[in-house]
């Protein structure tokens, strides 16, 4: 008689904050995002989208201004700032739309 195995347990795939940037972001600004990366841990990945690089990326958003961040899990926008999120009430708010 064989035995089978469960299936294995998937985690969860994490959020992912969509950092959408103008052409000419500054160098700096990949520090940045690496220190808002390191602040949101494992459950949201943050992805740096240019425009210079990806303009219909960008567009599909319909942001009025840029720098904007949307954070999406599965397909889904939960939460939309313009600008960084880089004050503790911002990051704030983007972790309470997790839940």
């Amino acid at each position: 008689m064989a035995v089978s195995s469960p299936p294995p347990v998937l985690a969860p795939e994490p959020a992912v904050l969509l950092v959408l940037l103008p052409p000419a972001s500054p160098a700096a600004l990949t520090t940045t995002l690496r220190q808002l990366q390191g602040r949101l841990g494992a459950q949201i990945r943050v992805l740096r989208i240019d425009e210079a690089t990806h303009p219909a990326v960008v567009r599909s958003f319909g942001t009025p201004a840029l720098p904007a961040c949307v954070l999406l899990r599965q397909g889904v926008e939960l939460w939309r700032h313009q600008g960084l999120p880089d004050d503790a009430g911002t990051l704030g708010t983007l972790l309470e739309a997790l839940r």
